[in-house]
This record gives C-alpha cells, sequence and structure tokens, in this order.
C-alpha cells in the first residue's frame, strides 16, 4: 500500500506540473501587453516598468517559466497588482469558504444519494424503486444555478427560514449560511450517486458471495449493508473525486447568486479587473485540489478493494 500511494502521488504531482506548465504559456499566449490590460491606459512607463520587472515579463518565456515554477515550490504565487498583497494570503484566506461549501455539500448529497440507492436495489422493480428513479432523474436535470435561484427565492425572500448572503460569524451562524448554497451543488449529486448506487448494488448482489451470505441465512439489511454496499460503494469514491472539478465550477455560480466568499467569486473578480497574477494562483489551487482529491479517491479504492493496487 505503501509502494502504491508513492507512486499515486508521484503521478499526481507530474500531473500538477503539467497543469500549471500548459496555464502558464496560454496566460502568456494571450495577445496584447499584460502590464498595459492590468494597470490600464492611464498607467504611466514608470509604473509599467516596475510591473515588468516584478513580474518577469522582460526575461525569456522560459526563464519567466523556471522563475514561476521556483516560486511554487517555496509556496509564492505571486503578488496582488493592486494591493501588493502576497497572491497566496488572498487565495488561503477565501479556500476554506470554498472547501466548507464543497465538503458539505458533496456530505450530505453522498449520505442521501447511497441510502436511495441501496434501499431501491433492496426493492428492485417496485413502487419504491420506480418513484426513486423518478426522484433521481428530476434532481440531475436540476441545473446548479436554477436551484440556487430558487431556493433563494423560496426559502430565503419570501419564506425567509434561511439567510440570503454572506458566510455567516460562529459556527451555528455559517452552518445555516451553508445550507441553501450546499442544496443548490448537492441536490443533482443525489440523485447521480443514487442511480450509480443502484446499478452497482444490483450487479453486486448477483455475486456468489451474496448467494453464499443468504444460503447461511444472514439478514437482508446485514447482506445489503455489509456485504453488498462496501463493493457497490467503489464507484461512488471514484466519481466523488473525480467530480471536484464540476463541484468546484458548480460553486462559483453558487458564491455569486449567495454573494459568498470563496475561490469561484475570488476568480471572476480578479478577471473582471484583470487581475492576472490572482487569477493564476486561484486556477492553480483548484487544480491542485482536482488532482489531490482524484488521488485520494484512488486511495480509498485501493484500501477497499486490494485489486485496484495492481492498476497503477
Amino acid at each position: 500500500m505503501v509502494k502504491y500511494t508513492i507512486k499515486r502521488f508521484g503521478l499526481a504531482a507530474l500531473i500538477l506540473l503539467v497543469a500549471v506548465t500548459t496555464m502558464f504559456l496560454m496566460i502568456r499566449a494571450v495577445p496584447g501587453d499584460p502590464v498595459s490590460i492590468m494597470l490600464g491606459p492611464r498607467a504611466t512607463p514608470e509604473l509599467k516598468a516596475i510591473l515588468t520587472a516584478q513580474m518577469a515579463l522582460d526575461q525569456p518565456i522560459w526563464r519567466q517559466l523556471l522563475i514561476y515554477l521556483g516560486g511554487l515550490l517555496r509556496g509564492d504565487l505571486g503578488v496582488d497588482v493592486f494591493s501588493q498583497r502576497s497572491v497566496s494570503d488572498i487565495v488561503f484566506q477565501q479556500l476554506p469558504y470554498t472547501l466548507e461549501l464543497i465538503l458539505v455539500s458533496i456530505g450530505w448529497s453522498a449520505m442521501l444519494g447511497i441510502a436511495m440507492g441501496a434501499y431501491a436495489a433492496a426493492h428492485p422493480n417496485t413502487m419504491i424503486d420506480r418513484v426513486t428513479a423518478a426522484i433521481s432523474v428530476s434532481f440531475i436535470a436540476a441545473p446548479a444555478f436554477v436551484v440556487a435561484l430558487l431556493t433563494l427565492l423560496v426559502f430565503a425572500v419570501k419564506l425567509q427560514w434561511f439567510p440570503a448572503i454572506g458566510a455567516g460569524e460562529g459556527f451555528a451562524d455559517r452552518m445555516s449560511h451553508l445550507v441553501l448554497p450546499s442544496i443548490a451543488i448537492g441536490l443533482s449529486w443525489v440523485g447521480y450517486i443514487a442511480r450509480l448506487v443502484r446499478a452497482s448494488m444490483l450487479e453486486v448482489m448477483g455475486e456468489s458471495h451474496i448467494r453464499t451470505a443468504r444460503a447461511f441465512g444472514l439478514s437482508e439489511p446485514r447482506i445489503v449493508g455489509i456485504y453488498a454496499l462496501r463493493i457497490a460503494i467503489l464507484p461512488v469514491v471514484t466519481v466523488i473525486g473525480v467530480g471536484m472539478g464540476f463541484l468546484l465550477s458548480s460553486a462559483v455560480f453558487t458564491e455569486i447568486v449567495f454573494a459568498r466568499p470563496g475561490l469561484g467569486k475570488l476568480v471572476i473578480d480578479s478577471i473582471t479587473t484583470r487581475n492576472y497574477p490572482v487569477v493564476m494562483g486561484s486556477v492553480l489551487v483548484s487544480t491542485a485540489l482536482f488532482v489531490i482529491s482524484t488521488a485520494l479517491a484512488d486511495l480509498i479504492n485501493a484500501i477497499l478493494d486490494p485489486r485496484a493496487r495492481a492498476d497503477l
């Protein structure tokens, strides 16, 4: 398992290096002078020269890349053009808000989706199975930004059950501010995970070890919960890890609709002001989250199913 872990995180580091290099070259390939775009037409030549030297834009492209990668190894993501604050401080100040939104969203949606899928698989071709299928499909078809707007209008504006904007202060207040945004992000995942668990459970329930467990007289809840669900949940772990990118993209719309701080709102604000160092830092951290979550999903799969260790 240690050897597999080293190989998997080594591959994750290589993927992250390729992603960072590609992102850096794509931004440098954008037409126009980035200094003039960031500072605007009224910037003085002296200010342009200072920013050009600060961002090493007067160096060859290969040297700019090496300087940027060297800064990343030291944890330096650059300097904000306008406030002169460290990009690392700005990004990691906003990161906890996005992480708590994503973790809460995927947490409740995974628990509900697994429960719905397992119960439907234990009662195939019944009315409960059909109702679960209809609910799952309707959840999958609901876009995150539409759900965000509807929940905001109904539960925050009309009924006033939950706060409409902001992230809150204190644990209880922050949890109440997370209810509507997490519903907007996690609702479609409930249906997706439920359908995935149902299909996987039906396949596992037909295997020989399940028939053997029934022959020994084990109860159906124990067979479903211990022997079948442990194997059927493996695709869900993989999907959640890979789906981190989709969760991050959904968080962008949600943070804008609910005026929440976070990486998504930071990226949009930075793009609007042409603050390229903050944009690059935010995208880099988001990419790292995606790569790390995928690697962790593979490790969890390897722990639950030792056969997965042979795939790397």
